[in-house]
């Protein structure tokens, strides 16, 4: 009998240690795409830019209508989402990575993972990255180091690329010659995919994806495209001729009431824009999309080769959206529908497809994939765990999404029915409100109309609630 008992002591730890094998922790590939409206997307409602493979991965996992950034432009989004506060819980509303305000103890999302025996690794923009000058320098930008295991940039030429290039904003005789900065350049590149960024970035995550492919991994793949300037192949123009392009609809007077600080920063007028440069702007940032496009098929499709695709949670989403001359505006920052609405698509293995109509916002994708993972996530983070909506898309967890702009000082509320808009805690430069059930291209700003008074009281006395809310964290700040 003490014979039996010794070879099962020396048995059990064997039999547990071959059971934990067993048990892989889920790997998690995250994608994000710079600037990409959803838009812009044929998995949501665009019919003319063409994304087989952001559509091929909408129809295994769980397509998100109504995700909203929590500040429409770069370095606020991203700092947001990957710390897993409100912009306005850390006052972060710049260029940075958001740790300088949330101090070194606290996890960013990544963090998280590479603290529980995680390979982490980056691949180009992840934090905020100036584009076009980071990626033509091949610099860091402003990144955490703390979150990663291994970073890797991706330098390209951007408008400096040889190829047919134009200028199309501040040019209206067409008579300037291209430029860098953050202006709607247009290039035509000769050359492959692997002469830009973007195509290294596919190349570097593919190459990670295999040699890594035997322990568990956190990949975060940043592409830049769409964001300007305008740089992709040439072949990716040409299902795109810019006088097939049809411009959003506009009308007389759109403008007159809107607020002043709803007017956004780049418009066809103070771009100088004409109709043929409006449309040539479509047409290469379709382009833009359609190459950014290609390189996620190649992950993914590293990924289903290496025979990982059923133990991988695959995220793809923006920092923000983009406008596309709606309301003859371009570019982020404001806060109509087409600058805050994301594409969103989390596919989780052994779980249904999906399309997920009620609101979700990007500070729950740090919950929502550590919850999917098995880890336990930090209690102080202010996003919601969407987790559950993997086995029950019907439920509802948000009523509404919340998204500042402007340092912090602009503040939209949308719900199903309304988009409410506040410039400044006192309204004092002005309210915007439409009804987006009928109408869903806010045209008509009904907050003026006395008929809607009761609707702007309601929507005022709960935003001053959601900041309160948001205020109140663990970092210590007064005010």
């Amino acid at each position: 009998m003490e014979a039996m008992y010794k070879l099962l002591f020396l048995f059990i730890p064997l039999l547990v240690s071959g059971f934990t094998q067993d048990v892989k922790k889920p790997n998690v590939l995250f994608i994000i795409s710079d600037d990409l409206t959803a838009t812009a997307v044929s998995a949501y409602e665009n019919k003319t830019c063409q994304t087989p493979n952001i559509d091929k991965l909408a129809s295994g996992g769980v397509l998100f209508t109504r995700a909203y950034c929590q500040y429409p432009v770069c370095g606020p989004s991203r700092a947001s989402f990957l710390s897993g506060y409100y912009p306005n819980a850390t006052e972060t509303y710049g260029y940075v990575s958001g740790r300088e305000n949330i101090g070194p103890e606290r996890k960013t999302w990544p963090q998280l993972f590479r603290e529980n025996g995680y390979y982490t690794a980056r691949v180009s923009k992840i934090f905020h990255m100036g584009v076009p000058i980071d990626i033509e320098l091949g610099s860091d930008g402003t990144d955490d180091p703390a979150s990663w295991t291994e970073k890797f940039n991706s330098k390209g030429p951007e408008w400096k690329a040889p190829g047919d290039g134009e200028l199309v904003q501040g040019n209206p005789d067409g008579s300037l010659p291209i430029k860098g900065g953050n202006v709607m350049t247009i290039v035509k590149a000769d050359g492959d995919d692997l002469v830009h960024s973007d195509g290294k970035t596919a190349q570097k995550a593919c190459e990670l994806i295999r040699l890594h492919k035997n322990e568990p991994f956190f990949l975060a793949v940043g592409f830049v495209r769409p964001h300007v300037p305008f740089v992709a192949p040439r072949e990716y123009f040409a299902p795109y001729p810019f006088e097939n392009i049809t411009l959003p609809e506009k009308i007389d007077g759109d403008w007159d009431d809107i607020p002043e600080r709803g007017i956004n920063y780049v418009t066809s007028v103070n771009a100088k824009m004409n109709q043929t440069q409006e449309k040539k702007a479509v047409a290469a940032y379709y382009a833009s999309v359609s190459y950014m496009d290609k390189q996620v098929g190649k992950v993914l499709h590293t990924l289903k080769e290496e025979g990982l695709d059923d133990n991988t949670i695959v995220v793809l989403t923006s920092d923000h959206g983009f406008h596309l001359c709606e309301h003859n505006f371009w570019m982020k920052v404001s806060l109509h529908e087409e600058s805050v609405r994301v594409p969103m698509i989390i596919k989780v293995p052994g779980k249904k497809p999906a399309v997920y109509d009620s609101f979700f916002e990007m500070i729950d994708i740090y919950p929502t994939v550590a919850e999917l993972a098995g880890l336990k996530y930090p209690e102080y983070i202010q996003g919601k765990s969407f987790a559950p909506v993997f086995d029950n898309p019907d439920i509802s967890l948000r009523d509404m999404a919340f998204t500042v702009t402007q340092g912090g000082k602009s503040f939209l509320l949308r719900t199903k029915k309304w988009a409410y808009i506040q410039y400044d805690e006192d309204a004092g430069s002005g309210i915007e409100l439409y009804d987006m059930e009928n109408d869903a291209q806010q045209f008509t700003n009904l907050a003026l109309n006395p008929d809607y008074d009761s609707i702007v009281e309601q929507f005022r006395k709960q935003l001053k609630s959601k900041l309160e809310e948001v205020r109140t964290n663990d970092l210590g700040r007064s005010y």
